[in-house]
């Protein structure tokens, strides 16, 4: 029984991460576990600039920061924090409308056992959510980014992608039979469910990072190794210094979908892999290329994915005593009134994922935090092993033209929603920070 529960705990964590709504592929938001330690160059926290006369990068910046980019950054400011909050309200309007109850009821009368139960269930409930909040979703990821200039896509083949990313949760957590297994663990422990699966955490954060580059993103897009043979050789030659195993770099096909500039290292062990966004070839010469890549290397040899995953594991026994503690409250004030009694009723799975996300962005400052440390040491590892600071900048501001980044947003901006330092914090280190001039060591690269 205890190592069913234990499964069941890693499962209902990897439920949560697909039921919390169907994101748009190649959206760059890092708001799951496997996206938050894959260290990501977020689009929305970098910037850079393009010749290599030596000026004043950050002026650079500043002034290519307009009206029309603000606006575009006020709406997505916005959409972070109303996005989530309206799942979340979504959900427990199932349980007041009864909704989810009648769902249960479905299950019950046409599922034999648990599994075919829990699938019936969430097969529902996803697409129940899918459908009330496509009005935001479609906003979001497909009016204001093409009102914007980004979006490449056909509204059908957007459309299409949402619909797999859709078919993509109910298989992955409905299927195979993870919410199953999950509920078990809820069902067989009233009281300590939420020990099971904050001890989970670890083994499913590791299963989706390790299978997220092989399995859901080329559901999207085409991963092909990087087609410029001369920078490839001279990727791997830094490869080489940084002591990475010798493998190929990606490039992928994010024109087809948007404009933005983007690269990003995910995935461990075989998995692992290093993926330029085609644009980003586009728009960057090679000695900015270099630099990116010097910064993803960075998050290889410190170790961030795994301190990241560690970090996630422990924080999840805070986080799953709290959604234990607001859950059972709020049957107590609610659940007659619902006809949910116990955490154990299928019925009350949107209270529970509602109650996860909620803790979710309660602590999402200090999960950014996390993130922001890790992505300054990727910064230094970078500098350190190229010593291009000009390049640096470079990038920094390409990377924010490219994606109509705020170089200094507000301070409750960078706190609330920065997984990353912001450009002008960035572009003031790239250009600054050379301790080889002074006879210093480096802090990071142990190379020479």
């Amino acid at each position: 029984m205890r190592r069913l529960a234990v499964t069941s705990a890693i499962l209902l964590c990897l439920s949560f991460l697909a039921i919390s709504g169907p994101a748009a592929a190649g959206s760059g938001r890092a708001d799951t576990p496997a996206e938050l330690v894959s260290g990501a160059l977020d689009a929305d926290s970098l910037d850079a600039a393009a010749p290599a006369e030596p000026r004043d990068v950050l002026a650079e910046a500043r002034a290519s920061f307009t009206p029309e980019n603000h606006e575009y950054q006020r709406a997505r400011v916005m959409l972070h924090i109303v996005s989530p909050l309206l799942g979340i309200l979504v959900g427990v309007l199932l349980l007041f409308t009864g909704l989810s109850q009648r769902f249960r009821d479905i299950a019950a009368a046409g599922g034999r056992g648990r599994w075919a139960r829990v699938l019936v269930y969430f097969s529902l409930y996803s697409l129940a959510m899918f459908v009330i909040l496509f009005p935001l979703t479609w906003y979001e990821s497909y009016v204001l980014e093409q009102r914007f200039g980004f979006m490449t896509q056909t509204f059908g083949g957007w459309f299409v992608d949402q619909l797999k990313a859709l078919a993509f949760q109910v298989v992955a957590v409905g299927v195979v039979p993870l919410m199953a297994l999950a509920w078990l663990a809820v069902e067989s422990s009233p009281r300590r469910w939420w020990v099971w699966l904050a001890a989970g955490t670890l083994p499913v954060v590791l299963a989706s990072t390790l299978l997220q580059p092989l399995v859901f993103d080329p559901l999207f897009n085409k991963f092909t190794p990087l087609h410029d043979e001369a920078l490839r050789q001279e990727i791997l030659a830094l490869g080489a210094r940084a002591d990475i195993p010798a493998r190929d770099v990606y490039e992928v096909d994010m024109s087809s979908r948007t404009t933005k500039v983007n690269a990003y290292v995910s995935g461990f062990g075989a998995s692992q892999r290093i993926v330029l966004w085609d644009t980003t070839l586009e728009a960057m010469s090679e000695d900015e290329i270099l630099f990116v890549m010097g910064h993803e290397m960075g998050h290889y040899v410190l170790k961030h994915i795994w301190k990241g995953v560690l970090a996630m594991s422990i924080g999840a026994f805070a986080a799953f005593w709290l959604v234990s503690l607001l859950s059972h409250g709020a049957l107590r004030l609610w659940g007659t009134r619902w006809g949910v009694t116990e955490m154990a009723d299928l019925a009350a799975m949107p209270l529970l994922v509602g109650v996860l996300s909620l803790v979710g962005l309660v602590g999402l400052p200090l999960t950014n935090l996390v993130s922001r440390q890790m992505e300054h040491e990727s910064d230094i590892f970078a500098l350190e092993i190229t010593r291009d600071n000009d390049a640096g900048a470079r990038a920094f501001l390409e990377l924010a033209r490219g994606n109509r980044s705020d170089p200094e947003p507000a301070g409750w901006v960078k706190w609330l929603l920065y997984t990353h330092p912001p450009l002008g914090e960035r572009i003031r280190f790239a250009q600054d920070y050379r301790p080889w001039e002074k006879g210093e060591p480096n802090r990071l690269y142990r190379g020479n």
